[in-house]
Order: C-alpha cells, then sequence, then structure tokens
C-alpha cells in the first residue's frame, strides 16, 4: 500500500497509535469526541494502519461532554460570503388563454449563471466534486445509547451546537483522476473561515470487522499542511492542507488493498478543529481555564465533526442507507431519492423528529455557510434576538433586537414550523398563534382583494402593547361527523368553529403552517413542466382539471405562476418569505417595506428608510430554505444486526409499501399527486438543478368541494380550490412533531390521522377516494403505510 503524502512531516508527538477512542483516558476527550476539548495528540492525529478505527466491543461507552458555553462574543464572519451573480432577466412567455393568462415570466432565464461549482469534469476526465459541511456534535450511526440497549434518547448527530452560524463550515474537494485512468484520488480542505488546527479525516468504513458498529475506519489521517511544518493548520484562503490515496482500503484484515475502480463506495467522515486557546498552535501558552479548548475566533466550541457522505467512484456524494451487515452504507435506489440528489440519508442516530432541518447531500462549499447563515435568522426571535436553541451560550443576534412588529403571531419563524414542520396543535378555547388567519373585507374577490377593516389581510393576535385589544382566535368547538366507508369502518370528521375575540371577519381563512423541506426544488421547476399537467378545462375527461394561479410579483410587478401557499398565491421563495415576516411577526423587508402593506395600502412600496430585514439577510433566509434536504422515502429495511433493536422510523414493510404505491396510483391519487417530476437547468444553485424528484405534487389549484371550502378566494383560487400539497415528509411529520397526535393535516389541521384527511378529498377528487373507500382494509392500510414512507 503507498500511504503517500498521509503523514509526511507529521511531528512524533501528533501520532496515536489508533483512532479507537474508546481506549482512551476518560480524562482526554479524544478524537471520538463532540463538543470542544482534548489534546492536540487526541485529536489531530491518527494512525494509517488497515486495523486502526476499530474499537473493541467491550470497549467502555464514551461519556459525552457537555455544550461548550459560549463567551457571548459575535463576531461575524472575517470572510463574507461572496455576492451571487446577477440573474439575466426574462422575457414574458405567451400561452394559451385558456390557462387564465396570455402571457407570464418565468422566473429564471436560460443560462442563469450558477451561485457555486458543486461538481465538474477536467480535460482528461477527472471528477472534481465540492462537498460542503458543517458541525455535528456525534457521528452517523450513534443513536442516545448503545445498539443493544432499550431506548433512551435520540443521538446528537443532526444537532446544531453553539455558535454553528460563525466560523465553523468548510469542506473538501474530491479530485478524482479514476475516471481518468489513474489509481489516484486526491482531497483538498477548503477553510470557508479562520484557521482549522486538528482537522481529522476518516475514509473506509471497516465493514470487514464484526467489532465496527457505531464507528470505525480503515483509513484515519489529519490534513497536514507542508507550509506550516506539517503540522494539520489550515487556513481559509489556502489549499495547501491535502491528502491523497491510491488503493481501495475496506477489505478483510491481513488482506492486500487492491486497486480502486468506478463504482467503489467510500465513506468520508471529517472532524473539524478549531484554532484553540492552550492546545495545538497554542500549547503552553498561558490562558484562564475557563477559555482553555475554547476557539480563539468567538470563544464558543473547537472540536466537532460532521456529515458522514458516501462517495462513489467516478459519480460523486451519493444520499446512502444502512444495509447488512452492520448498516454498510450503500447508495439509496433512485426511486426512494424524493428530493433527487439533495435527499437526506437515512438516520441511524434515532433523530427522526430533526430529519427536516438538514442540509441538502449535494450541498456546495460556501452553500455550506449560506445555509447556516440563514437558518440563524430563521431561529432568531425579532424581538430579544435570542436563538431558539442554547439561548444561553449562542449570541444575541444584535442586529434583529426589537424588529418585532406591534402586533404579531410570533417572534421567530421556527415558533410557527415547529422543527421546520407544522404548526402546533392547539386545544379548544387556545389561541391560534402559529397558525395563519387570513382575512378580506366583504366586497373582497380573487381578482381584487380588499383587506378587512380591522384586521387588513390576517389577524395578528398578539400585541406588544399589554393594553391592547384581545384579537386572539380560537377554535371554539368542533362539528363532528361520523363517516361510514362501505365495509362498514367508521371514521371521525372534525371541522374546527372558530371564535374571535375581536370582530369576525366577512370573509377569513385559517391556514396551518406547512414544512418547509424542499421548497428550493419547487422554485427550480420550470414552468413548462407545470403547466404541461395543467387541463383547465377537463380535455381528457377525467373529471380533474388543474388551474394555475397567477402572481403579481409585489418587487417588480410582472405576472408569475403561483407555487407557494394553500392556494399557490405565492410565486417565489422570497415572495413567500416577505409575506410571512411581514403578517406573522410584523417584521419588513425589501419585498413589503413597509408595514402598510399588511393592509394593502397601495403606497406602501413608496416607503423610505432602512428595512427591518436587509437584502442581504432575507437572501440568507431565502439560501437557507432553498438548500434543506428532503428525507428520502424510508421504503427499504435496513441492514440492524440481529440483536439490534430497530428504530421505529425504520420498522417498516416494503412489500406493503410497494402496494400501497400501486393503489394509490390505481386509485388516480396521482392525478394531482404527480409522483415524479425534473427540475430546470436554470436555477442559480447548481444543487438544485435537473434533479428528478418525487414531490407528489402538481402545483395546481384543484376544486375540492363545499366541505372544504373557506370563503377567501386568491387569484384563480375560488373558496373551494386548493393547491395540491405536496406529500413528501409526510411521515416524518409524527416525529416532527412531537407524537402521532401532534401531526395535523390538511389547510387548516382539521384532519388527525391520513385517513380522516383523505376522507375529506371531494370535488375533483371525489372519484379518487372512492376507489379508495372500495379498496378492503388491507388495501387502505397498504395506501396509509406508503404515504407514512414519504
Amino acid at each position: 500500500m503507498n500511504k503517500k503524502n498521509l503523514d509526511v512531516g507529521r511531528p512524533p508527538s501528533l501520532i496515536t497509535v489508533s483512532l479507537a477512542c474508546l481506549f482512551m483516558a476518560a480524562a482526554t476527550l479524544s478524537a471520538c469526541g463532540g463538543g470542544s476539548g482534548g489534546s492536540s495528540a487526541a485529536i489531530a492525529a491518527t494512525a494509517l494502519s488497515s486495523s486502526a478505527g476499530t474499537p473493541s466491543p467491550s470497549a467502555p461507552a464514551e461519556s459525552a461532554p457537555d455544550e461548550p458555553r459560549n463567551l457571548g462574543t459575535d463576531i461575524d464572519t472575517p470572510n463574507p460570503v461572496p455576492p451571487s451573480p446577477p440573474l439575466p432577466p426574462t422575457q414574458p412567455v405567451s400561452v394559451d388563454a385558456s390557462l387564465g393568462i396570455t402571457s407570464f415570466y418565468p422566473l429564471f432565464a436560460a443560462g442563469s449563471p450558477m451561485t457555486e461549482q458543486i461538481q465538474y469534469r477536467g480535460p482528461d476526465g477527472t471528477l472534481v466534486t465540492l462537498m460542503g459541511m458543517r458541525p455535528t456534535e456525534r457521528h452517523a450511526r450513534e443513536r442516545g445509547e448503545p445498539w443493544t440497549a432499550p431506548d433512551e434518547g435520540p443521538g446528537r448527530y443532526l444537532t446544531f451546537p453553539s455558535a454553528y452560524f460563525q466560523n465553523r463550515t468548510y469542506g473538501i474537494e474530491i479530485r478524482d483522476h479514476v475516471p481518468a485512468g489513474k489509481q489516484l484520488i486526491e482531497m483538498t480542505l477548503i477553510v470557508n473561515d479562520g484557521t482549522f488546527d486538528g482537522t481529522t479525516f476518516s475514509l473506509f468504513r471497516n465493514s470487514n470487522d464484526e467489532g465496527v458498529r457505531d464507528y470505525g475506519w480503515s483509513l484515519n489521517t489529519g490534513f497536514n499542511n507542508p507550509t506550516m511544518g506539517g503540522n494539520p493548520i489550515c487556513m481559509a484562503g489556502s489549499r495547501d492542507c491535502k491528502i491523497d490515496f491510491d488503493s481501495y482500503w475496506d477489505v478483510p484484515k491481513g488482506q492486500p488493498h487492491r486497486a480502486l475502480k468506478m463504482g467503489d463506495v467510500i465513506e468520508l467522515s471529517p472532524a473539524e478543529r478549531l484554532e484553540r486557546y492552550g492546545d495545538g498552535m497554542h500549547a503552553g501558552e498561558p490562558v484562564a481555564d475557563s477559555l482553555k479548548g475554547k476557539a480563539v475566533v468567538d470563544g464558543a466550541g473547537s472540536r466537532y465533526y460532521s456529515f458522514e457522505q458516501l462517495y462513489v467512484v467516478g459519480q460523486g456524494l451519493v444520499p446512502w442507507y444502512g444495509v447488512a451487515p452492520r448498516l454498510n452504507s450503500a447508495p439509496l435506489p433512485d426511486a426512494t431519492l424524493l428530493g433527487g440528489s439533495t435527499s437526506l440519508s437515512y438516520n441511524y442516530s434515532e433523530e427522526p423528529m430533526r430529519v427536516f432541518q438538514q442540509m441538502s447531500n449535494n450541498i456546495g462549499i460556501v452553500n455550506a455557510k449560506r445555509f447556516v447563515q440563514g437558518r440563524r435568522l430563521f431561529h432568531s426571535s425579532f424581538l430579544d434576538g435570542r436563538h431558539s436553541e442554547h439561548p444561553d451560550d449562542n449570541p444575541v443576534f444584535a442586529a434583529h433586537v426589537n424588529q418585532l412588529g406591534p402586533r404579531f403571531n410570533q417572534e421567530g419563524c421556527i415558533a410557527c414550523h415547529t422543527l421546520n414542520g407544522r404548526s402546533v396543535v392547539s386545544g379548544v378555547g387556545v389561541r391560534l398563534d402559529s397558525m395563519a388567519v387570513l382575512t378580506a373585507a366583504g366586497a373582497s374577490t380573487g381578482a381584487n382583494p380588499l383587506p378587512d377593516a380591522a384586521y387588513g389581510v390576517n389577524v395578528q393576535q398578539r400585541s406588544r402593547d399589554a393594553n391592547a385589544s384581545d384579537l386572539s382566535v380560537s377554535v371554539q368547538s368542533y362539528d363532528t361527523t361520523l363517516y361510514t366507508l362501505p365495509d362498514g369502518e367508521k371514521v371521525g370528521l372534525q371541522k374546527p368553529v372558530y371564535a374571535f375575540k375581536g370582530p369576525v371577519p366577512a370573509k377569513f381563512s385559517v391556514r396551518q403552517a406547512a414544512q418547509v423541506v424542499g421548497m428550493g426544488l419547487i422554485e427550480a421547476i420550470d414552468e413548462s413542466t407545470i403547466l404541461a399537467l395543467a387541463d383547465p378545462t377537463d380535455r381528457d375527461g377525467d373529471g380533474v382539471r388543474g388551474v394555475p394561479n397567477w402572481v403579481t410579483n409585489p418587487e417588480t410587478g410582472k405576472v408569475h405562476l403561483g407555487r407557494y401557499g394553500w392556494k399557490a398565491s405565492k410565486a417565489t421563495l422570497r415572495q413567500q418569505i416577505g409575506d410571512a415576516l411581514l403578517k406573522d411577526m410584523g417584521v419588513t423587508s425589501p419585498v413589503f417595506p413597509s408595514r402598510d402593506c399588511q393592509r394593502l395600502d397601495p403606497g406602501c412600496r413608496n416607503a423610505t428608510g432602512a428595512t427591518a430585514i436587509s437584502e442581504t439577510e432575507i437572501q440568507r433566509l431565502s439560501d437557507y430554505l432553498s438548500l434543506l434536504a428532503v428525507p428520502a422515502q424510508r421504503s427499504l429495511r435496513s441492514g440492524f444486526p440481529d440483536d439490534t433493536r430497530v428504530s421505529p422510523e425504520h420498522d417498516v414493510n416494503p412489500d406493503q409499501i410497494n402496494r400501497g404505491k400501486a393503489l394509490f396510483a390505481q386509485a388516480q391519487c396521482v392525478a394531482c399527486h404527480t409522483p415524479q417530476m425534473k427540475t430546470g437547468a436554470n436555477h442559480p444553485f447548481a444543487e438544485l438543478r435537473n434533479q428528478t424528484i418525487h414531490p407528489y405534487t402538481n402545483l395546481l389549484l384543484h376544486d375540492m368541494g363545499p366541505g372544504l371550502a373557506d370563503t377567501l378566494p386568491e387569484g384563480k383560487a375560488t373558496s373551494s380550490m386548493w393547491r395540491t400539497a405536496p406529500l413528501w415528509g409526510l411521515g416524518s411529520l409524527k416525529y416532527v412533531q412531537g407524537s402521532e397526535q401532534n401531526a395535523r393535516y390538511l389547510h387548516d389541521g382539521r384532519a388527525r390521522t391520513l385517513m380522516e384527511a383523505i376522507v375529506w378529498h371531494g370535488g375533483e377528487a371525489a372519484a379518487s377516494r372512492a376507489r379508495f373507500e372500495e379498496m378492503s382494509k388491507d388495501e387502505r392500510t397498504a395506501v396509509i403505510a406508503f404515504l407514512s414512507s414519504l
């Protein structure tokens, strides 16, 4: 085996005998620790023998350190994100008048430049992949307890530690020469900000060793810098920290390595280490105990892991799942990739509640930084600037203190979207302040919206003035119905009756917040793809129409195809964000620069002065939401060892799910819930381009009958018309919302189960619902199992 460049120039004091952190003294935070602290010898160095990295099954479990305390600094990133290239203007496109309009403007022009390149091929065929990373606390297969133990709590692989949003993103450039006929793969560490000191890299999961479960790799090394005396010191703007290898390491113990070949799978597990006080570059320097091990740049934690990715030689990064034996990494089949290459791999750290919060699997290096910056704002209060996670450790976001409007529903975005999911379920008589209550005057129409005299375009239920009028809205009661299916099964249906503390608006609609995954992919779909599914005159006579909604861009006045919201009343992700900021928090932005826009004041866009959210920060929010991963469909059995408890989210029946998928199609549910689309080639994010996705929506309006009607039209959407909701993420809601009882379905959350949601379908969906009802109980159960796998 040629180990070239892997340990050249490393000081002897930085070489350890093994990566197996379980063998190290408990007083030392080892290379498998989390948070911060530890010696550079334990963290910056690892051995290179093929037997290294194999923990003993009998070794004592490592205790997890406490979350590092932040000193309260708020250092902005020293290496600013480069501005996105300007997008060329689009030209109007003519369409048949039957679609409700004669021309519209596409969102993106052909040939729009990419914000960041994520993969390309060199002239000789070398494949170059750019892999973005962000800090995590533990490993991908670590649960909150040993594999054979009863469930004691989740792991910490999908968490976001303190100060994740500053100084802690990075990436790896993978130069794969195998497609060019060479036996070589080179990997270069790219640091976005500041200095890393002691970053390690583990590759080739040691799947041939029976002792390997949670982690354990065949190749372990540090990114050593020849310009820094061979020490593992890597800085932003430098490309000096590299490793390379020229053979395949995951081989049975005692056997020689073999040649790399196309299609080989390689697990990559980087672990970052920031420059820190009292260790590494600063070893021997006097330092207060409270600072030891803390990052020099901001006083927060210095030692983290990152996502464990699967690289396929000659192809690039792919979402993965665990197969036998011992959850070994294997590429997920394309049919499971609901979000295409953005899809989130299966999660084995028992954190299904966090699956809506993760970066796209194919995210670029600088885009990883854009993602965490936007996430910070999504999680910050516009009242006191505190972060919803680790509020005592994360620095206050001072720029957004006291920006909350005088009337509002919640202080921050995350308060309505529970863990990026849906609204909190409120009981009878409890204020519905995580839901939207849209309002309009009696004379308002879809084409001519008029604000309600008391509320404007929505009820802002809370006030910063303790003496202000109580305008809360709640569920007063439910009208209940017992619906009987043809075979005698009974389904209880409930329709909410609302109570207003203020005046009852002439027209209103109550909407729950929806999960926010996949929003960038929806924006990336070409208009022609969506319009090809429209059938406003029911040409094929199937009773299903599909009508596009058309939306005027509030910033440009151009007409676009509606994509977002329960009635497709928002055209762009930017508009959706600006609308929510204004209506739910009273926060102004470049989209709606005055609070008068909440009352449809025609001059509201002429407001002067700075808005609460700047252009930079609304772009950060848009970037974050665009780059969220869609969880892969959980339709495959994972390769848990026989003595291991299977995580509930992975206890699935593939045959039943496949049967349910076929029955879903037979019932013609796919007439609206389109199973597959392909995104276009012009979105500025390369991650979202040319992706084959499975959103189970056509993004068009359908008349769902009087049972689901409200009283508020929006554009082409009448009171009984609703956009087909995407179904991806549906099966994760019970975990994200906290329990199955906390998951709600349909626009106003009236449906407590998927069965109830289906039975409520009327209008254009009545025939499909009838086909579903006529199925046997086992067949209906299979359909529900399929939906729950999405």
